[in-house]
């Protein structure tokens, strides 16, 4: 066993070395690298300017006595000086490096090798996608070796190599400088589309009172929802969860992505299915299933099967495990939410922390990236302390003080919500609740890019269902009219 053992591990380092052969050239392209440098020398304003826009540092440039000149024309530059072969062969000289690139020869010879610098753009991409692919061959090259050494904790060393790869990927990709008087008009004809519902901005939570206050979830935004345990958290994630996923729209339904570190994917599902048929799943339990209800729950098999939810039910979930995961999901399905169920319940990941806010604030901080990275709304959901519960008054309200390990959530979030309500066992389980719902209410305590205010809702236990009811706005703002 020991034997086949070494024989395998022996095949996988020759076949790694296949691989990536340490005598082999990297990729590379010396002509177009020439051809810009000839660019830059021959017409400084404004190739040179241009070749620094697209390529950055000297590293790009495969042959050193390229790297050397570049560096050299990019110091001439920032000194304001002017750049000819005479200014440039003196800094060279005077830097000790103008014999080791081949002398004022070279230089002359490398000024006349172009007739034409109109193709410098097409020389600067090449010249970036050579240097692309040799950065992501040192990144492989290295992630190899940290594999074999074994020393870190393994969902922080995959983070950290797709980070590195990332890192290669966008490094040389700059934004383009945007004239104000070319953009204004497509941001006006934007803002009409919007407004007249012809491109959505955001992305409608299915409850029109919150969607009024919030303006829905944005791309970017990390969206706190928390609440005590069993006031029905989950069930109103869930309910935005199903609104989104089966919204009418035009081609394929938004995908959602729901990360599950409490439920299974069983329960969840369940949950879905009640909800959507009007169900009660304890009717299952108690013999107070109908005939008539195997419609509803066909039906509503049906419609969610047309949903593009993906639950992930992986408890104690780190943070790096999020990031692959969610990459990953949003490249094959292009995930436009995700939804964390809940943060308290994750990991950081990598090496202990001091202290569990220690660990928090990375978890959240980590969200708020992913958020930014992926460009989706982030909603996440978190627990409360005690302290409300330690109140005298039984009708205390949460805030944002009452978040456990609250600093970091807190600074984090573009938006905090609390869901409240008087729990009542009694009142729960009463045949008039089940009818007329309880009272509840969503408190949007903290939004970066808008309004705070209150949300009341109708809790339906039977079917884990919120509904709006009517809308409060705070900050002592005058509320628009509501639709009826």
């Amino acid at each position: 066993m020991a034997a086949d053992l070494k024989k395998d591990e022996g095949r996988t380092r020759r076949h790694l070395a296949g691989v990536v052969p340490d005598d082999r050239p990297q990729p590379h392209n010396l002509d177009a690298e020439r051809a810009v440098l000839a660019a830059a020398l021959l017409e400084p304003q404004p190739c040179l300017d241009l070749a620094m826009e697209r390529l950055g540092s000297a590293k790009v440039f495969y042959a050193p006595a390229h790297r050397l000149l570049f560096k050299c024309l990019q110091d001439l530059h920032s000194k304001n000086m002017g750049i000819d072969l005479i200014s440039v062969a003196d800094a060279l000289r005077k830097s000790g490096e103008l014999e080791s690139i081949g002398g004022e020869a070279w230089l002359a010879s490398l000024q006349n090798s172009i007739a034409t610098t109109a193709n410098l753009d097409a020389w600067c991409n090449l010249v970036r996608e050579t240097s692309v692919l040799r950065g992501m061959i040192t990144t492989c090259s290295e992630a190899l070796a940290q594999c074999y050494e074994d020393s870190s904790e393994v969902g922080a060393l995959i983070d950290q190599i797709e980070a590195k790869i990332y890192s290669v990927r966008y490094e040389h990709i700059t934004p383009d400088i945007i004239e104000l008087s070319k953009q204004v008009k497509d941001s006006f004809e934007l803002l009409l589309k919007i407004y007249r519902k012809e491109h959505e901005a955001a992305i409608p939570s299915g409850f029109p009172n919150l969607d009024k206050l919030v303006l829905g979830l944005k791309p970017g935004e990390m969206f706190v929802l928390a609440a005590r345990p069993s006031i029905g958290k989950t069930s109103f994630a869930l309910n935005i969860v199903r609104n989104i996923a089966l919204k009418k729209s035009e081609g394929k339904p938004p995908a959602v992505a729901f990360f599950s570190l409490e439920m299974t994917a069983d329960q969840i599902t369940r949950r879905l299915l009640c909800t959507e048929s009007g169900v009660p799943e304890t009717s299952f339990y108690d013999g107070s299933f109908r005939p008539g209800d195997t419609t509803k729950l066909t039906s509503a098999v049906d419609t969610l099967k047309k949903a593009r939810i993906f639950i992930d039910p992986t408890a104690g979930l780190s943070i790096s495990d999020l990031r692959a995961k969610a990459r990953r999901l949003k490249a094959m399905h292009d995930i436009r939410v995700v939804v964390i169920d809940y943060l308290q319940l994750m990991k950081a990941g990598g090496r202990d922390s001091e202290s569990r806010q220690q660990e928090v604030s990375q978890i959240s901080s980590g969200i708020k990236s992913l958020a930014k990275d992926l460009n989706v709304p982030v909603l996440v959901l978190a627990q409360l302390n005690r302290e409300i519960e330690k109140s005298t008054s039984t009708k205390a309200r949460p805030k944002l003080s009452h978040l456990r390990e609250s600093g970091a959530i807190e600074q984090d979030a573009d938006i905090v919500s609390f869901l409240h309500r008087d729990r009542d066992t009694s009142k729960d389980n009463a045949p008039q609740a089940q009818r007329d719902g309880l009272d509840a209410v969503l408190i949007v305590e903290k939004n970066r890019n808008g309004r705070t205010g209150e949300v009341p809702l109708k809790f339906y236990p039977s079917t884990m269902e919120f509904r709006c009811i009517t809308h409060k706005y705070g900050d002592g703002d005058i509320p628009p009219k509501l639709e009826s």
